[in-house]
């Protein structure tokens, strides 16, 4: 089958292209379809124009228009859709129903009804953008969240088929008025051969018991953190926090602010952002891996990429019980859940792994065959392709 999948932006820096999109792309490759990932790298210019192919999947990004109010928009959407067009697709799979790829996804149906294409138009939801979700976090005007949230909208029921990260967002879809046959469940999987490589069962140099923060900040109340930490403190005095990650705004000043005023600032270690050839070096010098996450519908609706990582590396995860987490984690088998906003069970479950190495242990290998058993990407895109079939 020959596939055309149109992201919103460029591989760099944001997440959806280079975690989601591509490795399913590859695993659809695998299975012998051929498959193009059509981007506007706006985020990422250096690739203006460049084209190459890795691992079966042929990735192109197009040239970006001189900055012409609204044209320079309607260009790039254009270009995005001749170019996958070109392809001679049987499908066009369209991440995200809203900015770029939203009004590609919105011409293709147009070509569509007009009979100018006979491709199956797929879209994929990865997170919730409209009234309570990812616009109202990015600093958008009120113009620009009315029109993705109805931009959204009207993607997500405009199509053949729609492909989803959570259970909530799938929830979400039905409740638009989608047919459930229509709806297809793809959470996020394991990345790649390296992240398989990578794990951190090996014995670790002595060195005080540390606690992971790998995060994006957002996700949480920061003073959360603090007080679970000084929980932790309270009953291990010798343990450590590591924080990886940078947040949207500074986030990680603040974090760091408040673990002073607590008196905690020299049991934080703050790594700031890592690249990914960084992350096993972080990951191993980890006993435990924290993963909080207030009840929010951003965090109901998304699907967290770096909770699969954790997971894939073999660290044992104590995280909220919200949304995706319980698909993931197994509690008391792939990892401990613990009730949302539940700081002092929070720090319980902590401590108890910090204290029992075999309860690690058990935790961390089965969380790590989970993830490469159940959610490898080979295994999960048969929904995808089940979602390629269907005609709206």
């Amino acid at each position: 089958m020959r596939i055309a999948m149109i992201g919103p932006f460029g591989l760099k820096p944001k997440g959806t292209v280079a975690v989601r999109a591509l490795p399913m792309a590859k695993a659809l490759a695998a299975k012998g379809h051929r498959v193009s990932i059509i981007l506007p790298p706006w985020s990422h210019p250096q690739d203006w124009g460049r084209e190459w192919e890795e691992d079966g999947v042929r990735i192109c990004n197009v040239a970006l228009p001189p900055r012409l109010p609204l044209l320079w928009h309607l260009i790039i959407a254009c270009r995005l859709i001749r170019r996958a067009l070109a392809t001679g697709p049987q499908v066009v799979h369209c991440f995200k129903p809203t900015a770029y790829a939203g009004l590609a996804a919105m011409g293709i149906w147009l070509f569509k009804k007009l009979r100018l294409t006979k491709a199956r138009l797929v879209m994929d939801s990865d997170d919730w953008e409209g009234k309570g979700g990812w616009s109202e976090v990015e600093g958008y005007t009120w113009a620009q969240r009315r029109l993705f949230a109805w931009q959204e909208r009207w993607n997500l029921t405009h199509c053949d088929a729609v492909t989803v990260a959570s259970r909530a967002l799938e929830t979400i879809v039905w409740s638009l008025g989608v047919r459930p046959s229509r709806v297809f469940y793809v959470p996020n999987g394991a990345m790649d051969d390296e992240q398989r490589a990578a794990s951190v069962s090996s014995p670790a140099p002595p060195r005080p018991p540390t606690v992971l923060l790998y995060t994006r900040f957002f996700e949480y109340d920061l003073k959360r953190v603090v007080d679970i930490f000084r929980r932790v403190l309270a009953e291990v005095p010798e343990a450590r926090l590591l924080v990886v990650g940078k947040g949207l705004f500074g986030e990680e000043e603040e974090l760091l602010a408040l673990a002073k005023e607590a008196g905690l600032a020299d049991r934080v270690v703050y790594a700031g952002w890592a690249e990914p050839d960084e992350l096993p070096a972080h990951f191993a010098a980890a006993d435990v891996a924290i993963y909080p996450y207030d009840d929010t519908l951003i965090n109901r609706a998304k699907c967290a990429v770096k909770l699969v990582e954790l997971m894939a590396t073999g660290l044992p995860v104590v995280a909220d019980d919200v949304g995706q987490n319980r698909e993931y984690i197994q509690h008391g088998i792939s990892g401990l859940l613990v009730p949302p906003g539940d700081g002092e069970a929070f720090a319980r479950s902590v401590v108890e792994l910090l204290r029992d190495e075999g309860l690690r242990r058990r935790l961390g290998q089965e969380a790590r065959r989970r993830i490469f058993e159940e959610f490898a990407w080979d295994k999960l895109v048969a929904n995808v392709e089940r979602a390629y079939r269907v005609r709206g």
